[in-house]
């Protein structure tokens, strides 16, 4: 099982993540659950897992930049 926090690993949101989520999310997360980009933040912490290699990530990345941008652009 993967490691609560900014880590490569996430598992599939379920009762048990919600629970954890209670006791004490990671700051990070937090923020960018805020932000509402979390599920592209997700999406390239799992790509990163899979090939451990940034570059190959571009898409996932660019996403995630993009969702980043446009909360920034909104406020």
């Amino acid at each position: 099982m993967s490691r609560p926090g900014h880590a490569w690993s996430r598992p599939r949101a379920g009762r048990e993540e919600e629970e954890e989520r209670e006791e004490g999310e990671d700051p990070l997360d937090a923020r960018i659950a805020r932000t509402g980009c979390l599920e592209r933040h997700r999406e390239l912490q799992e790509c990163m897992e899979r090939h451990r290699d940034w570059r190959r990530c571009q898409e996932q990345l660019r996403a995630f930049r993009a969702c980043m941008e446009r909360r920034e652009y909104r406020e």
